[in-house]
Formats: structure tokens, sequence, C-alpha cells
């Protein structure tokens, strides 16, 4: 009894590291999908699929949901935001001129807004990740291959580790720098809003009025 529980714990610490792994690298590819299009599908799936107990309708409406969903992460690819001299977040689609609808502000530059490569690259990427995510689901196993479950936990333990690597090697190469519709604003290189130009230093002024 004693060897069979040593023995079991070092298998126990093995899959619990295992799955700290997945759950990590999935996490990691989540936030290069838009974060609205996630939650609809995370939310959504559950009621399409039934919960993974599926009838023809369940794969109908699982289906269109992938499909619509796939489709939002990489259209979101060619959007881009800016903050106009109104102080409102503006978004729009990128073209080959720059964004449409054009800028409400003078002082934004449609260069920095056209169209390029590195759109296409990152919109594919983005369908790549998504397919990943999705395709992988419990309830979407359960629902379109449920024969493929006992394969499901080997591929959950590589793929998201996998296209994590390749992901971030293509960020490297081709740097995303817009924000589009559904993606978090970490920076805002396109900010219009003209800065206070009172540089005064307060301790001064306390110090001149005492």
């Amino acid at each position: 009894m004693v060897e069979e529980s040593s023995s079991q714990k070092p298998n126990s610490s093995r899959t619990r590291r295992a799955s700290n792994t997945t759950i990590s690298a999935a996490g990691s590819l989540v936030k290069l999908l838009p974060t609205g299009t996630v939650f609809v599908f995370q939310f959504l799936n559950p009621v399409a699929t039934n919960s993974g107990q599926c009838n023809t309708t369940n794969r109908w409406l699982s289906a269109i949901l992938l499909l619509l969903c796939g489709f939002s992460c990489a259209f979101s690819s060619f959007t881009d935001s800016y903050t106009g001299s109104d102080k409102q977040r503006h978004y729009g689609f990128v073209t080959r001129k720059g964004i449409w609808p054009s800028p409400a502000s003078d002082s934004v530059d449609l260069s920095g807004y056209r169209l390029g490569f590195a759109d296409f690259v990152h919109a594919a990427l983005s369908l790549l990740v998504f397919a990943v995510l999705g395709l992988l689901d419990t309830n979407t196993v359960h629902c379109f291959y449920a024969s493929f479950e006992s394969t499901q936990k080997s591929l959950l333990q590589v793929l998201p580790t996998v296209v994590g690597v390749f992901a971030g090697g293509v960020f490297m190469i081709f740097p995303n720098t817009r924000h589009g519709i559904g993606y978090a604003l970490t920076s805002d290189p396109n900010e219009t809003t003209p800065k206070s130009s009172d540089t005064t230093d307060p301790q001064k002024n306390s110090v001149e009025n005492a």
C-alpha cells in the first residue's frame, strides 16, 4: 500500500503540472483574440451544443457560432481606433488609403492606418488561434466527434503550447500596433488630444505664495 501511494504521488504531480501548463498556454492564446468574441463563444457554446448533448439542430447552431466567431476574430484585425480632438474613442476599418470613415480630427495621420500585409498575417493567426481553442473545446468535441475525446487531452497539452510559440514568433516579425474592435487598449500612439501646456512646479508656487 505504501509503494502504491508513493507511486501515485509522482503521477498526480505530473498530471497537475501538465494541466497547469495547458491552462497557461490556453490563457496566453486567448489574449491574442478579441475579448468580446471570446466571451460570446464561451457564453453561447454550451447553449448551442446543449452542453455536448447535441442533436442535428445543435450541430448546426454550433457550426454557425464557430463560423461567426472565427469571422469576427479575423475581421477585427482589419479595424483600428484613435482618440480624436473631441477626447472620444473612434473606430474604423483600415483601407489602402487609411481609415474609414475618415478621422474626426485633422491631426490624425492617415498613413498610419493603411492596410498592409501584416494585417492579413494577424487575421490568419487570429483565425488559427480561435480554431485551436474552439474546435478543442469539450462541448464542441462531444458534439461533433465524441470518439476523438481520448485524443483531445493529448492535443490540449501540445497544441496550445506549439501555437503559442508560433504566434509569438510571428508577432515578433509582424508586431501588432492596431487597437481594433474588441481588443484592449494598452497604449495609444494615435492620441490627438493636446496635452496641457502648464508646466508650473506646484512646490515652487507654494514657496512663492508663502
